[in-house]
């Protein structure tokens, strides 16, 4: 039996000019050929403008990637610090900002919301043909979530948050 795997986390800073950089991670990570590669990039760019506009991250703070590949879809995970409101997707196709999230819902075949005391991850999973056949591919079994420790630095925490998403979400497509 084969798993999914953590491809990768990082740390960027809370500014515009690293959107950028998780555009440039995330094809790093996936590879030029990946046929989710597109999307991926895109939707990542929508959530990491998010998070370096709205969150608490803003203006220098943490905003935190995580990529996974579950052997059919790739799940992203942009953790911040949160903030006032939570992200939604605002209906009006028509007003000047507010589509990102619209674009996730439309693109993604799964995405949400996380919340505690660490902060916030926006997720979202993008379904591709993976090479082999799937029959007998699982991802990963969920584990009992953990407390983060106070040894627990943001990287880890966020790779936790995204196993177990992966993980949960994989169970509720079975």
């Amino acid at each position: 039996m084969r798993a999914g795997s953590l491809l990768g986390v990082t740390d960027l800073i809370g500014s515009p000019e690293s959107v950028s950089l998780a555009r440039d991670y995330v094809r790093q990570k996936l590879g030029a050929n990946h046929p989710a590669l597109d999307n991926v990039v895109l939707l990542t760019s929508e959530v990491v403008t998010n998070a370096c506009i709205h969150s608490n991250s803003r203006e220098g703070g943490v905003v935190t990637l995580a990529i996974a590949d579950c052997i059919d879809r790739i799940e992203v995970d942009v953790v911040d610090a949160g903030g006032e409101t939570v992200p939604h997707v605002c209906g009006d196709m028509f007003a000047e900002g507010g589509r990102g999230l619209m674009l996730v819902e439309t693109i993604s075949c799964k995405w949400g919301v996380y919340e505690d005391k660490a902060g916030r991850s926006v997720w979202f999973q993008v379904a591709y043909e993976p090479d082999s056949p799937a029959g007998s591919l699982t991802c990963p079994r969920p584990r009992t979530p953990s407390e983060p420790t106070k040894q627990d630095n943001a990287l880890q925490r966020t790779a936790k948050l995204a196993a177990q998403t992966v993980a949960k979400s994989v169970d509720l497509d079975q």
